[in-house]
């Protein structure tokens, strides 16, 4: 199972931290996939959801190319990115390939085993989720228990 904080965030939403290299490098420290929010605006990358706020170098996306997964909040992002990484565009879509071949699963819409379930609180039984690929929650930490990775392992067998 792929445990994915979403923007950083692994016991709730943190506004001012989320999308942040430290926020991001401590989920990462504590053993999580993170999803991030990336701009390009003239040449030049950004953190931030709903607009460019923190500038980063791209080495930064390279360190951590592996498990970032890379929400691409403009077209100019997603042509530059998407041969080197891990990375997507949507709006409202019910799912959209990321540039891996993932299917990223708006809340509550049908899943699959190649889907990762964003923000999957209340939106899915235990059962639904232990059969996607992955989860991408705020809440990420509560998936990282004994009894999800044990019910996660004994579907896959």
């Amino acid at each position: 199972m792929i445990l994915i904080s979403h923007r950083g965030n692994i016991s709730g939403v943190e506004l001012e931290k989320e999308n942040t290299i430290p926020f991001i490098t401590s989920a990462i420290d504590k053993g999580f996939n993170v999803e991030i929010d990336v701009w390009l605006i003239n040449g030049e990358l950004f953190l931030g959801h709903d607009f460019p706020k923190d500038k980063i170098e791209l080495v930064f996306l390279h360190t951590y190319k592996n498990i970032l997964w890379i929400h691409c909040k403009n077209i100019d992002a997603l042509d530059f990115l998407k041969d080197d990484f891990n990375c997507f565009f949507h709006d409202i879509d019910d799912v959209v390939l990321t540039s891996n071949n993932f299917i990223w699963t708006y809340p509550g819409k049908k899943l699959t085993n190649k889907s990762i379930a964003v923000l999957p609180e209340g939106k899915y039984s235990n059962n639904e989720l232990i059969q996607c690929l992955g989860i991408c929650s705020d809440h990420i930490k509560n998936y990282k228990n004994e009894y999800y990775s044990n019910k996660f392992r004994e579907s896959k067998k």
